[in-house]
Formats: C-alpha cells, sequence, structure tokens
C-alpha cells in the first residue's frame, strides 16, 4: 500500500516551504508532490485537469509550470468551492463544476466518504476493502459534459496535457475527448488494474483505447500495492 501518512507529512512540509502554497495550506490544500516529476518531464502549453477536487494538482501544476493555463473539471461543489477560494486570485486558472464523460446530460455520482474517492460508478467492494473509509456516503446529481463539446476550452493549444483522476471513469472521459486529443501532447492517467468500481475499464483497456488514438506509454507513477499485486498507479502517454 502506498504510505499515505508519509505523503501527506511530506505534502505538508513543501507546503511549509514554499511561501506561494500558505494560502491554500490555511485552507487545508497541499499540493501534490506525488506528480512533481511527471510535471517537470512534460512541457504543456495547457493543463486539462480532469477531476480537479480541492485544486491539488492543479497547485502543483502552477508551480511547475506557472504561466501554463489551467482548465479544471470538478463536480462536487464542496470541493468546488475550496478550490475557488485556492485558486481565484490565479490568472488563467479556470473550473467548471461539472463532471466529464461521454455522453452529455446528468447523472448521480456516488459520494465517497473520502470526497476525492467519489465516481460516476457505483464504489466497489474491493475499493472499500483495500482504501478504508471509502464507502458511499451518499448519491448527488450533478451534470456532464464531454471535453468535446468544449472545444473552446482546447482548440487553441498544440501540446496539451489532459491528467485525469476519476474514480473508475477514464475511459468514458477518454471516449468522450476524441477531438480534445487531437491538441494534447500528453496524457496522463490513474488506472487500475482490478476494477475497484463497478463497471470500471480497467489499464488495459485505457492504454489500448489510447494506443488507437497515437499515444503510447511513457513512464508510470505512483504505484500502489496490495497483498504484494499491483493495484493501480499513475500512467504519463505520450504522443507518437
Amino acid at each position: 500500500m502506498f504510505d499515505l501518512t508519509r505523503l501527506r507529512l511530506a505534502k505538508a512540509g513543501y507546503s511549509l516551504s514554499h511561501p506561494s502554497c500558505w494560502s491554500a495550506l490555511a485552507r487545508g490544500v497541499t499540493p501534490s508532490i506525488e506528480h512533481f516529476t511527471m510535471l517537470r518531464a512534460v512541457a504543456p502549453d495547457l493543463v486539462l485537469d480532469v477531476g480537479a477536487n480541492r485544486g491539488q494538482f492543479t497547485l502543483m501544476a502552477r508551480m511547475i509550470h506557472p504561466n501554463v493555463p489551467i482548465r479544471a473539471y470538478e463536480p462536487l461543489p464542496a470541493a468546488g468551492t475550496v478550490f475557488r477560494r485556492v485558486h481565484s486570485h490565479r490568472l488563467g486558472v479556470e473550473l467548471f463544476e461539472t463532471a466529464l464523460g461521454d455522453v452529455q446530460g446528468s447523472s448521480e455520482l456516488h459520494v465517497s466518504r473520502q470526497a476525492d474517492s467519489s465516481s460516476l460508478l457505483p464504489i466497489g467492494r474491493l475499493q472499500t476493502r483495500i482504501f478504508q473509509h471509502t464507502e458511499e456516503s451518499g448519491t448527488l446529481r450533478v451534470m456532464v459534459t464531454t471535453l468535446d463539446g468544449l472545444p473552446d476550452h482546447w482548440r487553441a493549444a498544440r501540446n496539451a496535457l489532459l491528467k485525469i483522476d476519476v474514480q473508475g471513469y477514464e475511459l468514458n472521459v477518454l471516449r468522450g475527448a476524441s477531438a480534445a486529443m487531437q491538441h494534447c501532447a500528453y496524457v496522463y492517467a490513474e488506472c487500475s488494474e482490478v476494477q475497484l468500481y463497478t463497471g470500471q475499464a480497467v489499464r488495459k483497456d485505457v492504454e489500448a483505447f489510447l494506443i488507437s488514438h497515437g499515444f503510447t506509454v511513457r513512464r508510470r507513477f505512483n504505484p500502489s500495492f496490495y497483498d504484494g499485486n499491483l493495484i493501480q498507479a499513475d500512467y504519463l502517454f505520450g504522443r507518437h
């Protein structure tokens, strides 16, 4: 298992050592330092932060790429409120309070006790067994759109970074982003080896889809293991 306690301490220490993070830290938000190495390895002209939560990834991305615009997507109202408080003063950072998928409309969001484990898919038993306190606490009807349905968000880019962390809904997001991906140089997605959410596509399915759209796996980051088996990790895909 990933050592969450050590990671949280490292994030807090990093935030305290960087004055630009102090206002975020005061609101309980720390930069996602686990993505530092990946962000240093890419040179995007736009960041699309899908599953932005309270703005942790956006905060880290802005620190590494301070002049790159960021468009973020988060359906949970409480998380969106914190995001806006953290990033309202940052030029070029925009939040859109919607979920992304492959069909436009609305859907039931399965809200987890750990908000960042919420999903448009039902939370599976394996997820709650491996990751404590992630059981469902309720549902919420949210708006869903497709990235392709928001062309003004990405059509000016040529080398965008599409980051996806949506708890099993990654392939759905990608299916709704075929046109947008033509403007992306990188896709960075959390992928699972097994179904943690009911009906989710696993890593091999996500990888096959991206390969069919001209991407290849560049590197794996942040692997998480259970009983000696790889459960999930973050994967950076780059265009051929």
